[in-house]
């Protein structure tokens, strides 16, 4: 132990004290309003959705308190604790090349991390979606899934970790900017392949039929000047009530994607409207906006990283006791996260902003009342409390509360 292993406990204890309070917070604050829908939702919620929401809410806030508590545990088990030595230790055995064996250790260290996630996730899955009526995947399904998520994770994620941890064995201190750039070249062409290549292995995609509906939309498109790849059905329904709509792709390769639960549940209108939603983020430019913030941000932690990997400190502090690139990585990725639990509120301020951006991008191409109305069918059919805590939706949300967003659409009726 060394200073630096101070900082980080008094970091790891402030970080999830603070989130600790603002969980407990939200808690109490859903759990009060329980008892009345809010005047604005009177007419369009009831009693018993709204208590449906609050105590998913609650539910679905105990999980993640615990399932924090499961994470500072085992944070502390594979750095403090030595598990990550133990396991770098055992694959330093088969005299490895450094490359290979930081891959090998890495990429067990993730399998244990995932198998150490997986109660919480059957939990959410199985029992409190279920018990909401949301949960309509199979265990078969979830198994499928599971491990098409993991044969992927290693088609794509070891490759690109091996040249990773070759560009930082070869390319002596600019290492960070090169990684950097791999990694947004990566990001692009992901985002690029995902809706014809990587989405179809989950979900079904059928092309929105000609009608009515279909003949709004492209109208809808043609207004905004939006050109797609097409715009589709998705069998979301095979392992979730939860409805949603979204845009995916780049470039030519861009696609409008609807769930089928969406599509059952909103009308034309609504669906019109909630698309106009979507295409302003879009139009205003926050795809473009997020992507630079994000790799600006990308920029500086690597640059961090460059300087702690030659800092013997920060291994020793973190109790790690061989230095190498392949701990410094894991590392990074672990604990960086501790440090940055202030950041959040001002990356979900911007996100906010965005989002009434978009919403007065909509009204004006469609009708606010529409929106309002397909909102609150979306609030309703996913259980999203309409009472938040302030202070908790103002540090996690990335959307505006349901009363704050209906009553900034209000004035554009």
């Amino acid at each position: 132990m060394n200073t630096f292993t101070y900082i980080f406990l008094i970091a790891l204890v402030l970080s999830y004290s603070v989130q600790f309070w603002l969980s407990r917070r939200q808690s109490t604050y859903v759990l009060k309003h329980r008892t009345q829908v809010p005047a604005a939702f009177t007419e369009s919620i009831t009693l018993e959705a709204h208590q449906k929401a609050a105590d998913y809410t609650v539910e679905k806030g105990k999980l993640g308190d615990i399932d924090s508590v499961v994470g500072i545990i085992f944070l502390l088990l594979l750095t403090l604790g030595g598990g990550i030595n133990l396991v770098f230790e055992f694959w330093a055995d088969f005299q490895l090349s450094p490359i290979m064996a930081g891959i090998a250790s890495l990429g067990s260290i993730f399998l244990i991390m995932s198998l150490f996630e997986l109660p919480t996730t059957l939990y959410l899955t199985f029992v409190i979606e279920e018990k909401y009526g949301f949960n309509k995947s199979t265990v078969s399904q979830f198994v499928k899934d599971q491990l098409m998520q993991f044969v992927l994770v290693a088609i794509i994620g070891l490759p690109l970790l091996a040249l990773i941890l070759w560009v930082m064995q070869a390319l002596g201190n600019t290492w960070w900017i090169w990684t950097w750039a791999i990694l947004i070249s990566f990001s692009l062409l992901l985002s690029w392949l995902y809706p014809t290549l990587i989405a179809p292995l989950f979900n079904k995609f059928t092309p929105l039929e000609d009608g009515a509906l279909k003949d709004r939309i492209n109208q809808l498109l043609d207004r905004c000047g939006f050109s797609s790849n097409g715009i589709f059905i998705m069998d979301g329904s095979k392992r979730s009530g939860h409805g949603n709509a979204y845009f995916t792709g780049m470039g030519s390769n861009k696609r409008i994607v609807f769930f089928d639960t969406l599509a059952e549940s909103l009308d034309d209108d609504e669906m019109e409207a909630v698309l106009a939603h979507e295409l302003g983020h879009f139009k205003r430019k926050h795809v473009i906006k997020m992507l630079v913030a994000s790799s600006i941000m990308s920029l500086i932690s690597l640059g961090i990283l460059g300087w702690l990997i030659t800092e013997s400190w920060f291994f020793t502090g973190l109790g790690v006791d061989v230095p190498s690139n392949a701990a410094a990585l894991l590392l990074f990725m672990l604990v960086s996260p501790v440090f940055t639990t202030f950041m959040t509120p001002i990356s979900a301020y911007f996100q906010r902003k965005f989002e009434f951006e978009a919403d007065d991008f909509a009204a004006e191409h469609a009708q606010a009342s529409k929106l309002i109305s397909g909102l609150v069918k979306l609030y309703k059919e996913n259980a999203s409390t309409l009472t938040p805590d302030p202070l908790f939706s103002a540090f996690h949300y990335s959307h505006p509360p349901a009363a704050i967003r209906i009553a900034h659409l209000e004035p554009k009726l």
